[in-house]
């Protein structure tokens, strides 16, 4: 609705419909590593535990981070020690409509959840200005 393209890259693409629910377009990993690049992202948001276990995702993630002119965003519960100084902290706040797109997405993957929380964190390369920003604005 916010005229966001989303293209979610997967390593396992047997089912795609929790990210269909948020509105994402789903392609398969091996086949877009193999692919010739199209246009360049302006936000690339990676996995750090495919980021640590890839050594192509890492490398996509270190070549995008010394051109910088993309805004990479690391999930997950762990941070890869390598990129401390290039990372800062980030959160955003769920609207409401998204804790519940969430919550049938989780729903779909068979993840169990009691509650969506009200934000959700994660590590940026702080080109753009996250505080300012957030999904409900554009939700």
């Amino acid at each position: 609705m916010a005229g966001w393209d989303v293209t979610a890259i997967v390593a396992d693409h047997t089912d795609a419909r929790p990210l269909h629910i948020l509105g994402a377009i789903t392609l398969d990993l091996e086949s877009t590593l193999a692919s010739a690049h199209g246009h360049c992202p302006q936000v690339i948001a990676v996995s750090a535990e495919l980021y640590q276990t890839d050594s192509r995702v890492r490398q996509g993630v270190l070549d995008n981070l010394d051109k910088g002119q993309t805004e990479v965003m690391l999930l997950g519960d762990t941070f890869p020690d390598d990129l401390d100084e290039r990372f800062g902290a980030g959160s955003h706040r769920l609207s409401m409509a998204a804790r519940a797109f969430k919550s049938h997405a989780l729903a779909a993957a068979a993840v169990s959840v009691d509650s969506i929380g009200a934000t959700e964190n994660f590590r940026h390369n702080e080109l753009l200005n996250w505080p300012s920003w957030s999904i409900s604005d554009i939700a």
